[in-house]
């Protein structure tokens, strides 16, 4: 059952989430030595630096080696990450359109990606009140692939949420290892490169997968509709964990649906839970089920996903998935507050 559910949490998780590997921070100017200054320093060379490097993705025991390029040419961006074993996935934005090469479920996924912010930063930054709830400090410096570095400590105050230890290169602020702690402090999920290049100009030729498609189903997923909103609107957490708000709705197409879930989107400025409601295929007016396919059933209960978790739960007969990288009990906290405010009721897919 959790494979099952596992498989198709692929299909409700946005396939950027893949591609977020380390994190995004703040963006406030402070004292040149201030750690609050460095994070924001990494943000703009992650954003405006061309850059070629391999690093090694750690979670649940296992390693996989990886390629991230990234170019900035004419105020366009193109990124390219790919998985040098393993999966064998590549991921590949150009500007507004994320396109996902999983040759382990046979499948290209396209999706828009409005955000613009590179496949090594993509997580929130922080907002005003984040102090509430991190605590950001300097640790002593280190030394990274022979070059000087500092150390960023971004700690939770609480079980909800995850924190993170990050090594920044010196002299150009580039994230050279990352770590993501749980409230504890153990490490869950550890980056580091092994190889960190950043030149003036990336050929073409760099940022073109290599991956075969032939026999591969192509999916494209709609992007967020706000005609679709009110009938959409009566999907909300009752309750939330201290801090987490809502900062996005929508609706967003997934897998093979034909008519959008809701999307919400609950941060605290720095972790994030998107939240998608989908109608029951089954009970759609008209349908008329083939006894040789029948309806999966909802998914239920709690699936670990990379380095963070997916949760899901039937609510009022429609199916809800909570998924973040947060802790288990913060996925599962948000689910369970879902419910109808007496609107209208999602359509029938």
């Amino acid at each position: 059952m959790m494979g099952s559910m596992r498989k198709r949490a692929n299909w409700v998780i946005s396939c950027a989430v893949v591609g977020a590997l380390l994190t995004a921070l703040p963006q406030r100017s402070r004292g040149a030595d201030d750690p609050r200054d460095w994070l924001q320093k990494m943000n703009q060379a992650l954003t405006t630096r061309n850059y070629d490097g391999t690093f090694f993705h750690l979670s649940e025991g296992r390693v996989e080696t990886m390629r991230i390029v990234h170019r900035v040419r004419a105020g366009r961006v193109t990124e390219r990450l790919q998985s040098l074993d393993g999966s064998g996935r590549e991921f590949v934005r150009n500007n507004g359109e994320l396109t996902c090469y999983l040759p382990d479920q046979h499948t290209v996924l396209v999706e828009p990606r409005p955000d613009r912010g590179p496949f090594l930063g993509s997580l929130p930054q922080f907002g005003a009140d984040v102090n509430e709830f991190y605590r950001i400090e300097s640790l002593p410096a280190a030394r990274i692939l022979g070059r000087a570095a500092r150390v960023i400590a971004v700690t939770p105050k609480d079980q909800f949420r995850f924190g993170y230890r990050l090594w920044l290169d010196e002299k150009t602020a580039m994230p050279l290892k990352t770590q993501l702690c749980d409230s504890h402090g153990q490490v869950i999920e550890q980056i580091f490169f092994a190889r960190l290049e950043m030149p003036e100009s990336i050929p073409d030729s760099d940022l073109v997968p290599v991956v075969r498609t032939e026999g591969m189903r192509w999916v494209r997923q709609g992007p967020s509709h706000d005609s679709a909103a009110p009938a959409l609107s009566a999907y909300r957490a009752s309750e939330l964990p201290p801090g987490f708000r809502l900062t996005v709705t929508g609706a967003q197409t997934l897998g093979g649906a034909t008519v959008p879930a809701s999307h919400l989107v609950y941060s605290d400025g720095l972790a994030t839970v998107s939240v998608f409601v989908e109608a029951p295929a089954a009970n759609a007016p008209g349908a008329n089920p083939s006894p040789s396919t029948p309806a999966e059933p909802p998914m239920q209960g709690l699936a670990r996903v990379g380095s963070g978790f997916a949760f899901s739960t039937v609510v009022q007969g429609h199916q809800v998935t909570a998924v973040g990288e947060v802790p288990a009990q913060t996925v599962e906290f948000i689910a369970h507050s879902i419910t109808s405010s007496g609107g209208p009721e999602l359509p029938h897919r």
